[in-house]
């Protein structure tokens, strides 16, 4: 049971995990999409629109929206392991 289990793991320990994130976010931010697995993309959508709402007063391109500041876009599984992989822009 996953009582009181807060986020997704992705099979990682706490500083993989933190490293996987930070990369996933500034290579969505450097390059405005990234193409990874879904489960990836959900667990960092959280983070990107955070970071978002704390830079929108000196950013005009994200000022009229009030929330929704990504896209995820399913590209369908993955050839070797079956795994769905979506594609990640900031609209």
């Amino acid at each position: 049971m996953r009582h009181k289990v807060y986020g997704k793991h992705l099979g990682r320990d706490k500083n993989e995990r933190t490293a996987l994130f930070k990369n996933l976010v500034q290579s969505l931010f450097l390059h405005g999409s990234i193409q990874t697995t879904q489960a990836k993309a959900k667990a960092i959508k959280g983070l990107v629109d955070k970071i978002i709402n704390k830079s929108k007063p000196k950013d005009p391109r994200f000022r009229s929206r009030t929330s929704g500041y990504t896209s995820i876009v399913n590209l369908g599984p993955r050839k070797g392991d079956g795994a769905m992989m979506v594609k990640m822009t900031l609209l």
